[in-house]
């Protein structure tokens, strides 16, 4: 355990947030054809920085013990993890203990995704058995790693959550299927290939769960076109978006 906790301990000095884009007005609107009021509006997407040790409460152990398990298996904690974050919306002060609303998020490399999941579902002392499910998040300007999934996780048996989170590039949106180890997310990672174009290699059946087969493209990316269909609602039609109001 030693050898693996001073491991853990190095690589979680951290990066500090990394500025992923920087934004302003609102809803993409470009010049002075913002009626919205929100012209002014300026907003900076980033990546949550690595947090610091000790995390406390059960954070330090289940890294510790996930870093354990890993090196038993010949996979180093600071290959499979990228960086650890923790938030807490209710902690006020530097060195205050985790409030209850705490969590935690494990940012993996996907080619030790498989190992950190078994690692997680079956040691004892971490039992996350129950994943609720997989989303997909599309960060156009994060290069490199544009395409973003994340995994939650519960352990029934310690009354624990925790999040993984896995990114892949645009010209390479691949993924290891984890349906060999949490089976129920075989449709979440139809409908995170179906929206955001993810390919989660060894799915027993990836297709499209939502969109119809022939549908082009991957409408929750934030570089698909808006568009749409009209709507016919109790007598009325609703324009698509992209013909409901046009700035020039």
């Amino acid at each position: 355990m030693s050898e693996h906790s001073g491991e853990v301990e190095r690589r979680q000095q951290g990066p500090t947030a990394e500025v992923v884009r920087e934004t302003t007005g609102m809803f993409g609107v470009q010049g002075t054809g913002d009626t919205s009021g929100y012209g002014g509006l300026t907003r900076t997407v980033t990546m949550p920085a690595a947090a610091s040790r000790p995390y406390g409460g059960w954070f330090d152990e289940v890294v510790d013990v996930l870093a354990e398990v890993l090196g038993e298996a010949g996979v180093s904690f600071a290959d499979a993890v990228e960086r650890v974050v923790i938030t807490d919306p209710r902690r006020t002060a530097e060195g205050e203990g985790p409030s209850r609303d705490a969590e935690m998020t494990l940012y993996v490399a996907r080619e030790h995704l498989m190992a950190v999941c078994r690692a997680l579902r079956d040691d004892q002392d971490l039992r996350f058995e129950l994943s609720l499910g997989v989303s997909g998040v599309h960060y156009p300007d994060d290069v490199g790693r544009e395409l973003h999934a994340v995994y939650h996780l519960t352990s029934v048996t310690h009354g624990r959550r925790l999040r993984l989170e896995v990114t892949c590039p645009d010209d390479d949106p691949h993924l290891p299927s984890t349906t060999t180890v949490y089976p129920a997310n075989d449709w979440h990672e139809r409908e995170t290939w179906d929206f955001f174009g993810i390919v989660f290699e060894g799915h027993p059946a990836l297709a499209r769960i939502e969109m119809p087969d022939d549908w082009p493209g991957h409408p929750q990316r934030k570089d698909y076109p808006l568009g749409g269909i009209p709507v016919e609602y109790k007598g009325a039609t609703v324009p698509p978006p992209n013909v409901r109001r046009e700035y020039s």
